[in-house]
């Protein structure tokens, strides 16, 4: 059964590479808009492409079994149609929020045999904090606002699980960390990795969007920031889908911290 994962070099495809091959699967395919700077394992076949070129994408498609879609909205229909007319089985892919609900959309459309990874916000987005955190200073809008924020390697880890398996067709997983918690006690909990106390102070909303706008964009910071205020009184709840899915529990704010803390030194 041949896999096919695009993103193969981002950061959750890279992931669901090493958790396809360490689930056993014998026939990786990767796509990657720089094969040979791509780094990836031995064994696996690396394909030359890019969802937002469709017309380097056709190869890659041939003889595809499965497909992990990552999320790329600008040609994401197109990407679907090209799956489906060559001959590609079932695609599982990381839609989530409003802002990617046009993926599940669209692969729904397709007709294909699909699996919905539908993911709250990354416990990886909080190296968002990271400069502001060796300046001494986090300025949050709202620092109680709460969520059960997910690791990218569990995702990764629940996409080779559904890959590799049958059963998971039509069905949409909603992925989260393992506990609620706000904004000001993941900063705790990065503090506690580092060993000093990390304070944070109450700002505008204004503020908070002109100090994620220079990574994120203005428009993309201000939509974020917004969001955060209805998470305070109506927080996400945790579900236990990746243990359900993967036989090993989700990974902790506090565990997640303690494994990337040199990104905040």
């Amino acid at each position: 059964m041949t896999i096919l994962v695009t993103g193969a070099t981002g950061n959750i495809g890279r992931k669901v590479v090493d958790h396809l091959l360490a689930a056993g699967a014998d026939d990786v395919r990767a796509l990657s808009n720089r094969p040979e700077r791509a780094g990836l394992p031995s064994g696996v076949e690396v394909v030359r492409g890019f969802l937002g070129r469709v017309e380097t994408l056709p190869a890659a498609f041939e003889g595809v079994d499965r497909m992990y879609l990552a999320p790329y909205l600008p040609t994401v229909e197109e990407v679907v149609d090209l799956a489906r007319r060559a001959g590609v089985g079932h695609i599982v892919d990381l839609s989530g929020d409003a802002h990617w609900v046009p993926i599940a959309r669209a692969v729904e459309k397709s007709g294909v045999d699909y699996t919905h990874l539908s993911a709250g916000e990354f416990a990886d987005n909080s190296v968002m904090w990271a400069e502001q955190i060796r300046e001494g200073q986090v300025r949050e809008a709202y620092p109680e606002a709460a969520n059960a924020p997910v690791a990218m390697d569990d995702i990764a880890r629940v996409a080779a699980a559904v890959l590799t398996q049958d059963g998971h067709a039509g069905a949409t997983y909603t992925l989260t960390g393992p506990d609620t918690i706000t904004r000001a006690e993941r900063i705790r909990e990065l503090g506690r990795a580092l060993g000093r106390e990390i304070p944070v102070a109450t700002v505008s909303e204004a503020e908070a969007v002109a100090v994620l706008a220079p990574a994120m964009g203005e428009e993309f910071a201000r939509w974020y920031v917004e969001g955060l205020a209805a998470s305070i009184d109506d927080p996400q709840r945790p579900t236990t889908t990746i243990a359900d899915l993967t036989g090993r529990p989700a990974t902790t704010f506090a565990e997640w911290a303690a494994a990337n803390v040199d990104q905040f030194r």
